[in-house]
């Protein structure tokens, strides 16, 4: 089969590598429609069904990047399949989990494939689809589809959770993952990075234990006691890996993370724009669940119903946010992102018991439209602020702030309501609300930083620009020598 730029088996490589970012995707909140069953089924409480969560999202945020690295360095499709092979055998260990420790621990394994996925995937697909236009109309089927994907989990979740119970989420998965890994063997085209980073061993330790302690510690703060002895080593344990990971990253040849990237404005704008957008998502789709089912007494399936307004604007708005970057720059879509996303916080900051469900629906309907303009933005907005050889770089980087700010939205959205009773869960959530609100915010904020479409760079190396349309495509064009 021919997938060359101009065979026709490259598009058919990018609905494989879509497929795998889908289930992905799925995986980070179709869980959470589930998380009432799941603590029923399991006996265990808010901070074990957090954990249930954020062990998968804080693995794979830990280990994207040195994913990507591994990948350029061995074989993209060889690790692909090995990374489809480990999430679908550590889905169906989910599926089969006795207790909330297997439960947990089979999740990690979860985001230990998920990270051989989505980037090398993307990875994948830009070696395939070499022309600029074409691979630009491929990125945007893929933020799409990993928008949607994000988007749809609470739905979805709560259909089988409601006809199959709360092991079927997991079980789901097989079939995916067995029809990717079928599809890779017979289409996907081996390939590497003619000058692939080497694997930073200090790096990744020092990441993820950055990554995890600060995820702990919002989750088991709340129990522990914030002030407590061990809350307190928490904090110096995670500056401290903080600080040794910036000083070891500074002081690499390749490092995993070149700390001077956050120098840039715009690139470090659109990182934060990434975490935010994120935590909002998680934190909105754990409020929502736990109030519905809980606070409320809806079944899964009717809560997964009340968030289809999410869902929908999210898939409508991917696309449209794509043309809106190529055609008027980052800034546009941005602001249209940070006001909807804070108008929908603002909508439940005064939310109770018995808050009219088409008030709920609305909400969710204006933070999924914020997050559908989103995604492409942002992206963009990393990648142009980087010079072309960065780009991979760039993109690697946004995706681990992703997972970062979806782990950090159930870990503050968690402590909200870790002790809240079910006729409390309102009161105790609004909150949460206004975080969602303030994220909204800073991604105006983000907005600001973003050049608008026809600015001139900031000099030569790439340290500024953001829209104009020459820039746009000379990035594209060095995606191939990343991973994404």
């Amino acid at each position: 089969m021919d997938v060359t730029s101009g065979g026709p088996g490259r598009w058919k490589v990018l609905a494989i590598c879509c497929l795998s970012l889908f289930v992905v995707g799925l995986d980070t909140t179709v869980v959470n429609v589930a998380l009432p069953s799941i603590g029923a089924g399991l006996g265990v409480g808010t901070r074990g069904l957090e954990w249930t969560v954020d062990a998968y999202t804080l693995v794979l945020a830990s280990l994207l990047i040195s994913s990507g690295a591994l990948a350029d360095r061995i074989g993209r499709r060889r690790v692909f399949r090995l990374g489809l092979v480990v999430f679908g055998a550590a889905s169906a260990a989910c599926a089969l989990a006795p207790d909330v420790g297997v439960l947990v621990a089979a999740r990690v394994l979860q985001g230990v494939g998920g990270s051989m996925l989505s980037p090398v995937a993307l990875a994948i697909v830009v070696n395939v689809i070499t022309e600029p236009r074409e691979r630009a109309r491929a990125i945007g089927i893929w933020a799409a589809v990993f928008g949607v994907s994000m988007a749809a989990g609470p739905l979805a979740g709560g259909a089988l959770v409601s006809a199959f119970g709360w092991r079927s989420v997991f079980w789901i998965n097989l079939p995916v993952v067995l029809l990717a890994l079928a599809l890779t063997v017979r289409y996907v085209p081996e390939s590497r990075a003619e000058r692939p980073r080497r694997l930073d061993g200090p790096g990744q330790l020092l990441l993820t234990v950055v990554v995890g302690g600060a995820v702990a510690v919002l989750i088991e703060g709340p129990h522990l006691g914030w002030g407590s002895p061990a809350a307190v080593a928490g904090y110096v344990l995670v500056a401290a890996a903080a600080g040794a990971f910036g000083w070891v990253e500074s002081r690499r040849a390749e490092p995993l993370m070149d700390p001077r990237l956050l120098r840039r404005p715009p690139f470090l704008a659109a990182v934060a724009g990434a975490v935010v957008v994120f935590l909002a998502l998680s934190a909105t789709l754990l409020l929502t669940t736990l109030y519905l089912q809980q606070a409320r007494g809806t079944t899964p399936v009717a809560a997964g119903l009340v968030t289809l307004p999410m869902a929908v604007a999210a898939t409508v708005c991917a696309p449209v946010s794509g043309m809106l970057v190529g055609r008027y720059g980052a800034r546009p879509p941005l602001l249209l992102a940070g006001g909807f996303v804070t108008a929908g916080g603002l909508c439940l900051v005064g939310i109770g018991d018995h808050t009219d469900i088409r008030l709920l629906s609305v909400a969710l309907l204006l933070v999924g439209t914020g997050f559908g303009f989103a995604n492409a933005p942002i992206t963009h907005v990393a990648v142009s602020a980087l010079p072309p050889e960065r780009a991979g770089v760039a993109g690697g980087i946004t995706s681990t702030a992703r997972q970062v700010g979806s782990a950090l939205g159930i870990a503050l959205a968690g402590g909200l309501l870790v002790d809240a009773p079910p006729a409390g869960l309102a009161l105790a959530s609004r909150p949460g609300w206004l975080l969602v609100a303030g994220c909204g915010l800073v991604v105006l904020l983000t907005a600001l930083a973003a050049r608008p479409a026809g600015a001139s760079p900031a000099g030569r190396t790439g340290g500024g620009s953001s829209g104009g349309s020459g820039r746009t495509r000379a990035a594209v064009k060095a995606g191939r020598q990343g991973n994404g």
